[in-house]
């Protein structure tokens, strides 16, 4: 694959499936660089994978993210996204972060906050711990030597403790992304109008119950394009 491709890999959960799909949409709408997309659906890796459902999941790659390095060969860099975003910017633009701090093995939004809402989405418990929504966006450095152990064994045996707080991995060797990168919708207030990456980590404009939170009208725009097909004009028109 040539080193211009940026791989995006996406988590997947069907009970969000309109989510994923809205966002695919988004990445490819706004790129000026080639995209490969690639779903982290465990559908697809019951070859090498095939962890036990933790009851604290909230969807189905909490863990499955980490395989990234393992799916990239160990080679180059690769973006992870949860699913439940929508980009509103270049892609490209978030690698920017690599020229600025290379050699780090991640880069992530390194938010510090506590849940405001004990339940969330479908009525799923929030959890509250250190470095929470760290690994819902990820730029990896595959190559990067501190990934070597961080195979489909670890991953499947590891605990979310560990996976979530990138405990293999020294706080040195953690990058940063700006916050805009994963502006966490209803946990952050007043959101700027440059926001790069909106996550609805409670609940998206796809749940009834969530239809009216910020940005929600975007969402909603860019779903629409997701779904268009052109017609052929009839006599009539």
């Amino acid at each position: 694959m040539r080193e211009d491709i940026i791989k995006v890999f996406l988590g997947f959960d069907p009970m969000e499936s309109v989510a994923w799909h809205t966002m695919v949409h988004s990445i490819l709408r706004q790129s000026s660089r080639p995209v490969a997309i690639v779903p982290v659906n465990i559908r697809n890796f019951t070859g090498f994978f095939q962890r036990e459902r933790d009851s604290k999941q909230s969807n189905e790659f909490s863990f499955s993210r980490f395989l990234v390095p393992f799916l990239s060969d160990y080679k180059g860099y690769g973006v992870f996204f949860d699913c439940d975003m929508m980009l509103r910017c270049d892609i490209a633009e978030i690698l920017q972060s690599v020229e600025r701090d290379p050699g780090k093995a991640v880069y992530v939004v390194k938010h510090d906050y506590l849940p405001q809402d004990g339940i969330k989405f479908l009525d799923k418990v929030q959890y509250a711990y250190p470095r929470k929504n760290w690994s819902s966006v990820v730029v990896w450095n595959s190559a990067h030597p501190a990934h070597i152990g961080l195979t489909p064994e670890f991953v499947q045996t590891a605990t979310g403790m560990q996976l979530h707080r990138f405990t293999w991995l020294q706080d040195d060797e953690i990058g940063e992304l700006d916050v805009k990168w994963n502006w966490l919708v209803g946990e952050y207030a007043h959101p700027p109008v440059d926001v790069k990456n909106v996550h609805w980590t409670l609940g998206g404009p796809y749940f009834d119950e969530y239809r009216n939170v910020d940005f929600s009208s975007e969402w909603l725009e860019e779903s629409m394009l997701m779904n268009f097909c052109a017609q052929r004009k009839s006599e009539s028109d």
